[in-house]
């Protein structure tokens, strides 16, 4: 009887510590799917936060259009500088010649040999790449250029046979100088501001070419600047060279901007006199702040300038500096607004942020971050995760288009770069997903850029920003875009991503019309054909744009 007793009161603690058991077990299954419901939630927050539909694009294309004419009738009319180039004469295909580049955009700087044969040929071009040394970037401008110039003379001399008569023969140079400048006329600019690690106080406010060429005559070197450009004129002119219908150039890689054709008489706020010896090399400036005595003149002047501009049908490229293009129509999230908040450069470069290479990887990094504070799905201790930056976009477009069953590539990055291990694989998917969502939105963000241009120029199929006319009314141009940038050429997803956005804004008809084309070194080649361009020797026989 009394071992019957203690054979049923271990079998009641047996059941009872099961039951304890089931009930741990079960109680952590429940959390952990209240865990994973909040990851789950981050995601579908981020999806809506970030939703691009087709009506939502058009909004934003009609808000690009807009603000490039606010650009263009003011200074300070738009968040779009809508900055003149000066450059009404791009290459056609014709240029012979040998012509030099100059590439100085961060803490290396290229020369280039570019050697035209007419008929849309180029030889393969001669490249040399050197090293800026650190204290060059913030001594003076006499020491940096005089680097530049010893090193450009160097590469001058392996042209032919070296001989100081061979030196004295004038070159003439495209100067790509990557940096803030307020541009006077095709070959002049006045640096406004140094970035990238820069900082000699002498320069700024100065004339950036004079500073070159004094250089290059010191270190006896006959080379004149014929074009000063940032990289997308350069681009624009690489693509107008192989295909003429090429109207606009676009960068996509680590930073973003765009240029394009413009008819001169809609640069309203180009109020001024025509030179046109050698093409539209400068403008005579009228005040705004003049007296009621002279305002009949400044009239009479208005009206002769907007006649002449209309009789000629002149051109000019525009550096929209669209980085800075902003919208209530764009679609902005918490990441967005604490990623800016964190920037250097708060509430600057709005566009670039949400669609540049520079940013998309730490969007999803803040993404992850939040998801992980939510439910403790990757561990603890995650400090390299709380680190900006340190998820670059070319890891993040790796871990996107990772097609092994077993994500592989998304576990490396995440262990060797986040130092997150034994991710499962379904937080691995999830992780994807984020990538997908952020890209999405950058591509079809890109495309409704570009397709605000075109509208903007009467090449959407919709007759322009201010074309009342139908579809059906409008006959289509062969518009050709050209595109430089890393973010374009390597990453396939988000190149897919704008091509179906494109489609889907212009509609199948219309896109057949606009062809995207991959133009590569716009910063060097490009620079050197606008040096041909705009040569003493080419300019007498060019045809304005």
């Amino acid at each position: 009887m009394g071992r019957g007793l203690v054979v049923v009161g271990v079998a009641v603690t047996v059941a009872v510590t099961a039951c304890a058991v089931a009930a741990v077990v079960v109680g952590k299954r429940v959390k952990s799917r209240r865990k994973w419901r909040r990851v789950v939630g981050v995601l579908a927050e981020l999806e809506q936060g970030c939703e691009t539909t087709v009506g939502r694009l058009k909004q934003v294309v009609d808000a690009m259009a807009v603000e490039m004419h606010a650009g263009l009738a003011s200074e300070g009319g738009s968040k779009l500088k809508m900055l003149l180039t000066f450059v009404d004469t791009l290459p056609n295909g014709s240029e012979k010649g040998i012509y030099y580049a100059l590439h100085l955009g961060g803490t290396n700087f290229r020369v280039l040999r570019v050697q035209l044969g007419g008929q849309r040929s180029i030889l393969e071009p001669d490249v040399e790449r050197q090293p800026i040394p650190q204290h060059l970037m913030t001594s003076t401008s006499e020491e940096l250029f005089d680097f530049i110039a010893s090193s450009l003379k160097e590469f001058v001399e392996k042209e032919g046979d070296g001989s100081d008569t061979s030196l004295m023969r004038r070159r003439d140079l495209g100067f790509t100088f990557s940096f803030p400048v307020k541009q006077t006329s095709v070959s002049t600019g006045i640096l406004i501001k140094w970035t990238k690690g820069f900082g000699i106080e002498d320069m700024v406010g100065r004339e950036v070419s004079e500073c070159l060429e004094q250089a290059m005559a010191r270190k006896g070197l006959n080379m004149l600047v014929a074009a000063l450009v940032n990289d997308t004129v350069g681009t624009l002119a690489l693509g107008h060279y192989h295909d003429p219908d090429t109207i606009a150039a676009v960068i996509i890689g680590t930073g973003t901007n765009a240029c394009y054709l413009e008819r001169t008489d809609a640069i309203i706020k180009c109020q001024g006199l025509l030179t046109t010896s050698g093409g539209m090399v400068s403008f005579l400036y009228v005040s705004r702040q003049t007296s009621s005595d002279s305002l009949s003149d400044e009239l009479i002047y208005f009206v002769i300038y907007l006649l002449t501009l209309t009789y000629l049908h002149l051109h000019q490229v525009v550096n929209m500096e669209w980085g800075n293009f902003w919208s209530s129509h764009l679609p902005r999230t918490s990441y967005d607004i604490e990623l800016d908040a964190d920037s250097p450069n708060p509430n600057d470069q709005g566009f670039e942020k949400m669609i540049s290479g520079m940013y998309l990887g730490d969007i999803v990094r803040r993404v992850i971050l939040r998801m992980s504070h939510e439910a403790d799905i990757f561990g603890d201790a995650l400090p390299k995760l709380s680190m900006p930056f340190i998820l670059r976009t070319p890891l993040m477009a790796e871990m996107h288009e990772d097609d092994s069953p077993e994500l592989t590539e998304v576990a490396r990055i995440l262990k060797d770069t986040l130092e997150i291990p034994d991710v499962p694989l379904k937080v691995r998917k999830l992780v994807v997903k984020v990538c997908d969502v952020v890209t999405r939105r950058a591509a079809r963000l890109a495309a409704a850029g570009i397709v605000g241009i075109l509208k903007k120029i009467g090449r959407d199929g919709s007759g322009g920003i201010t074309g009342g006319r139908s579809r059906s009314d409008i006959k289509m141009k062969r518009t050709v875009v050209a595109i430089e940038g890393g973010l374009y050429t390597s990453y396939t997803m988000f190149r897919e991503y704008l091509h179906e956005a494109m489609i889907e804004i212009l509609g199948e008809e219309a896109a057949q019309h606009v062809i995207l084309k991959v133009t590569e070194d716009g910063s060097g080649v490009g620079a050197a054909l606008l040096a041909a361009t705009h040569s003493s020797d080419h300019v007498d026989n060019v045809q304005l744009l």
